[in-house]
């Protein structure tokens, strides 16, 4: 008995040391742990204030030079300089050329026609005489491009690039038509001076200039575009703003923006290129979409459909009813509602009198009928209507 009593007793001793030595190392493996913690902590913080201290303290400022002739290089845009030398003879198949485009020291001496023995000089024995052309044009992009692109073409790149080899006009400058002006009053002929923008400005919006109006009736590029000076934001346009230049010729559109219904252009939302493309178009009106209707409903996409019950007229042409430019009409109409209606719905059907002028609330027999909103008070979707009762237009 008392043999097995001790065995009980040193066996229980036993278990309690093992579970006694289990906890202490259990502590200090959760001290060693919370320490490590801890010095984890402490290095981040300090990688913290390291980084924070020096965000805080002002960058170095470094004085910006100006921008040097190989600057203006790297930052030149491709070109198609090499147009007037592509294998392809036709500008039209030339737009599509997929061929890769060739830097600014690629652009061509052009041909002067009425000088065709003259030389390149070079661009000191043009400024030799046109010091004051030379201070207007030196800013613009046009010259900084030449001359930062004449490692190949030679110093003539900055002005004979554009205005031909100039030793005859050197030799005798009161002669006309010795160098390639761009003036309507020069002897350079107007096939010319467009030869010589369409050169390196060939395809693009430019593919149809061939055979357009402006083409056809001897408006040159430089009617509209100056790229001697800065006088527009962009484009090298010849006046501050592109419905300025057109403007100049198209005076009578011009006015029509003064009337009391008109698209927001002197508001300066919407432009003349927005609807046109000056540099030609496979329409008559320059338009730059294949018809009035779709060039329209670029933004009045509402009107587009296609609807369940169609207007005629509508899905005809939008100027059957509307005038695009200004009129003093309600909504740009071409005649005050119900005249311009009855010009089709004439004694048929509803009404079946004909409504005049006289019926307006001035006139002599003032007719509700004629009054407010007229027509469009019943037939309020007058486009286009998708409801099936929509037949006539009244929802």
């Amino acid at each position: 008995m008392t043999a097995t009593r001790k065995g009980i007793l040193s066996r229980t001793r036993t278990r309690r040391t093992t579970g006694v030595i289990a906890l202490s190392l259990m502590a200090l493996l959760t001290v060693m742990i919370g320490l490590g913690g801890v010095l984890l902590w402490s290095s981040g913080a300090q990688a913290q204030q390291s980084d924070s201290a020096n965000t805080s303290q002002p960058p170095t400022q470094q004085p910006s030079a100006p921008l040097t002739v190989s600057d203006i290089a790297r930052m030149l845009p491709p070109t198609d300089m090499d147009a007037g030398t592509s294998p392809h003879g036709n500008a039209q198949t030339r737009a599509f050329d997929d061929g890769p485009a060739t830097p600014f020291d690629g652009a061509s001496i052009p041909h002067n026609p009425l000088a065709p023995d003259a030389d390149p000089v070079g661009a000191k024995t043009c400024v030799a005489c046109h010091a004051q052309e030379n201070i207007q044009a030196s800013h613009s992009l046009h010259v900084a491009s030449f001359r930062a692109g004449s490692a190949n073409s030679g110093p003539q790149a900055a002005c004979e690039t554009c205005h031909g080899p100039g030793s005859e006009h050197a030799k005798n400058p009161a002669a006309p038509g010795l160098i390639i002006a761009f003036t309507h009053d020069s002897k350079t002929p107007i096939e010319t001076q467009s030869h010589v923008c369409l050169s390196c400005h060939v395809g693009g919006a430019r593919q149809h200039w061939l055979g357009s109006v402006h083409q056809e009736r001897g408006v040159s590029c430089t009617d509209c575009h100056n790229p001697m000076t800065r006088s527009s934001a962009e484009g090298v346009l010849a006046n501050d703003s592109i419905n300025q230049v057109c403007a100049t010729c198209h005076q009578d559109v011009r006015a029509q923006f003064n009337r009391r219904s008109h698209m927001p252009l002197p508001e300066g939302q919407i432009s003349c290129v927005d609807c046109h493309n000056p540099h030609g178009s496979i329409t008559k009106p320059l338009l730059k979409t294949d018809s009035v209707n779709e060039t329209c409903q670029t933004c009045h996409a509402e009107k587009r459909g296609p609807f369940l019950f169609e207007h005629a007229p509508v899905a005809e042409n939008c100027l059957n009813c509307h005038t695009p430019h200004g009129s003093n009409q309600e909504n740009l109409l071409v005649l005050p509602m119900p005249m311009l209606c009855q010009q089709c719905h004439t004694n048929d059907n509803h009404p079946n009198d004909l409504l005049t002028r006289q019926g307006l609330r001035n006139g002599l027999a003032p007719d509700e009928r004629v009054m407010g909103r007229s027509c469009l008070t019943c037939h309020s979707n007058i486009h286009g209507s998708n409801n099936p009762n929509g037949a006539m237009f009244h929802q």
